[in-house]
């Protein structure tokens, strides 16, 4: 079983901006400092690049998986394309086969864009009712989270 979700918000700074935040390590920072539901955002591997790999741990008593490991397989700092794998932990661990992330910066104007974000996932045919782990909540709260950073810290 496949399936897609996807979130777009639209952002009152530049394109380049934005992804001068989505296209390296500090989007890992602010989601740590400000979503509440995270407790640590460890950096296993890697300086931010491609092949970096992240320990997420959540809070005790967040609803769904204390941690889960991922890899940024993917930055392209042409298209403002940025895509992370869950690696370990999490996802796979209920059935899921693959549970990726991509987020994109689309430029809407000399100083607008849209932080689109997606979420492929594929899972066992026997484990497909946890499809309902799968939410576009996080994505759109992390969307949230680098606006506010954005607007507040325009260039």
């Amino acid at each position: 079983m496949k399936g897609q979700l996807s979130h777009e918000l639209e952002v009152n700074v530049p394109a380049g901006q934005a992804w001068e935040l989505y296209g390296t390590i500090k989007l890992v920072k602010l989601v740590e400092k400000e979503y509440d539901a995270v407790e640590e955002i460890e950096v296993v591997e890697g300086d931010g690049g491609v092949g970096t790999i992240l320990h997420i741990k959540f809070k005790p008593g967040t609803p769904g998986f204390a941690g889960y490991k991922e890899k940024f397989i993917e930055i392209d700092n042409k298209k403002r394309v940025r895509v992370t794998d869950v690696v370990e932990g999490g996802y796979l661990d209920v059935g899921f086969t693959l549970f990726r992330v991509i987020f994109e910066i689309i430029e809407k104007g000399s100083d607008s864009c849209i932080i689109k974000s997606t979420i492929e996932y594929e899972l066992r045919e026997e484990a497909a009712a946890n499809a309902s782990f799968v939410s576009i909540d996080t994505v759109a709260k992390i969307a949230e989270i680098s606006k506010n950073y954005l607007l507040n810290n325009r260039d």
